[in-house]
């Protein structure tokens, strides 16, 4: 069977002795495994009608795996030895955590930026097939991917449809095009699954199998899961998950997720976006928030948060109890493997869902930044001016900025718009690879400004936490970061740049949040080693205690 454990303290302990009963007396474990849509309402009753294929996929995508090993020994046989996935969301996290939890190598291209994409391109090119996965096949990011990596084959001589594969929905325009245009192999998946659920099926299965991961085992482990979790019973573990997350009084909406050597490499950046984007709408939802063993957030106390714990999943029974009992309250512990935990969260947060009388399935505001991205794209408007220059960074904002003319007292007057149920969200849009220190900035301010901190990397989060900055509840405060390219990188027929797409998307998202009344700053890099470097060293002289903004 597979292996999972739980434990909750306090006001999740609370909420799972409050609702869990509720929930087993309504059957709500076996009807989500039968596909009934009408667990979350009426007004979600047609979008989850053709959402709940998720609960089936181990079963399901069984016969992938032998199609997916098949190629693979395919391409080896054809001097294969690298993998490069383009995709978003969804299409993306699943197989980057699969693959980084296995140890197997997968180049994740999930990003305009035109630094980043031309490292991709620079990396054993006449070594590498690409995977092109899209859901909708419309998604501009990998349809511009695809579009200079078969450039590129084709200028090394190398046959560039012998190198991509597609994944996609059956009868999207990108399967109907691949399948015209002869690409080495184009695999449908369930149209009954929404991305952020999709591990499991070919977007997760197809990018991750070809790379070297043993993805039976991984079906299988799944499989065991979600037997235990269609029972109605007391201790179903996806039940009490659901209730911790959802159902704490008055709700605890950050949810503050720390790895503890659970085995599982980078699996709280998978869970971000499911929970974010099933769950931020409506005015309500839960903020997933990444952070490490000793981030201020884990021992604030703070009475917004609901701290999670992934554990081992083998961990001692006495030494798990013992742990527990030395831990603050208002928490959770969960324990499993990367198939079980992926099929627990999956549930858990669908089940969240009707807890917060939300749709899980639907994400109403994530195409608001795509639809003002492609406007900017059309009309190419001028750059706003910025308010002013402070060395290597350009900075922008309303009028809140007042009379702020160095970075620290802009971020200060930022700091000025939280209120006490806030949250700070960082967003950098350029290359997440070659920067990726960046992320270490995030501890700092968390302890500046004493509220939950996200850090997300565009275009990326927009196809994740995005959906909660617009549709949750209206208390973030956000930091968008944009950089100056090296050099900037044309796309085949398109009538734009990577570079101008990245500003248009960033652009566009700035746009969207100021119309639903976000505070926002934004700081341009004009040089991005020394614009990350003024940046690291601005936020380590805010932390001194002398130069705290006021009520810090």
């Amino acid at each position: 069977m597979a292996t999972m454990s739980f434990d909750a303290t306090g006001a999740a302990q609370q909420a799972v002795e409050h609702h869990v009963t509720t929930l087993v007396a309504d059957k709500v474990a076996s009807r989500v495994f039968a596909k009934d849509p009408t667990l979350w309402g009426p007004d979600a009753e047609s979008e989850s009608a053709i959402r709940l294929g998720w609960v089936e996929a181990p079963a399901v995508s069984a016969p992938l795996v032998a199609e997916i090993l098949a190629l693979r020994e395919e391409l080896r046989a054809d001097g294969v030895t690298h993998l490069v996935l383009a995709g978003m969301g969804g299409s993306s996290l699943a197989p980057e955590v699969i693959t980084a939890t296995a140890g197997v190598e997968l180049t994740v291209l999930d990003s305009t930026d035109p630094d980043q994409v031309r490292a991709a391109l620079a990396d054993r090119l006449a070594e590498t097939a690409i995977v092109v996965s899209s859901k909708s096949g419309s998604t501009l990011e990998t349809d511009s991917q695809r579009r200079i990596f078969e450039q590129e084959f084709t200028k090394a001589g190398v046959d560039a449809k012998s190198r991509i594969i597609i994944v996609t929905d059956p009868g999207s325009p990108l399967d109907k095009e691949s399948r015209k245009a002869g690409y080495r192999r184009v695999f449908n998946a369930d149209p009954n699954v929404g991305g952020r659920y999709s591990a499991l099926t070919a977007f997760g299965l197809v990018p991750s199998g070809l790379a070297g991961v043993d993805i039976q085992a991984l079906l299988d482990e799944a499989e065991e899961a979600a037997e235990v979790l269609r029972d109605d019973a007391p201790d179903n573990i996806g039940l009490a998950l659901a209730s911790a997350l959802a159902g704490t009084d008055p709700l605890r909406n950050k949810i503050v997720i720390v790895d503890e050597g659970s085995g599982i490499v980078g699996f709280a950046d998978w869970a971000e976006q499911l929970i974010a984007e099933s769950t931020g709408k409506l005015g309500t939802g839960l903020l997933p928030v990444v952070a490490a063993s000793g981030s201020p957030e884990v021992t604030s106390g703070a009475d917004d948060v609901l701290l999670v714990r992934l554990v081992a999943a083998d961990l001692d029974v006495d030494l798990a109890e013992t742990l527990l009992q030395k831990l603050p309250e208002n928490q959770v512990s969960i324990a499993g493997g990367l198939g079980t935990q992926m099929m627990v969260w999956e549930f858990a947060v669908a089940v969240a869902g009707r807890l917060l009388g939300i749709n899980p399935f639907d994400q109403p505001d994530v195409e608001a930044a795509k639809k003002a991205a492609r406007g900017l794209l059309d009309k190419q408007p001028e750059t706003q001016p910025a308010n002013f220059v402070d060395g290597a960074i350009e900075v922008r904002g309303p009028e809140w900025l007042g009379d702020a003319r160095t970075t620290g007292e802009a971020l200060e007057r930022l700091f000025g718009q939280l209120g006490p149920q806030g949250y700070l969200s960082v967003q950098a849009y350029f290359d997440r690879i070659s920067y990726a220190s960046l992320v270490e900035i995030r501890d700092p301010l968390a302890a500046l400004t004493n509220r939950p901190v996200t850090f997300g990397w565009g275009p990326r989060f927009l196809h994740s936490t995005g959906q909660f900055h617009k549709g949750g509840p209206a208390i973030g405060v956000f930091l968008q970061i944009t950089a100056a390219a090296e050099q900037d990188l044309g796309i085949p027929d398109r009538p734009f740049s990577f570079g101008e797409l990245i500003r248009a998307q960033a652009a566009g998202d700035a746009q969207v949040l100021t119309e639903h009344g976000r505070p926002l700053l934004r700081l341009h890099l004009r040089d991005r080693d020394a614009g990350v470097e003024q940046l690291r060293s601005m936020v380590t002289a805010l932390e001194h205690p002398s130069i705290l903004p006021q009520g810090n």
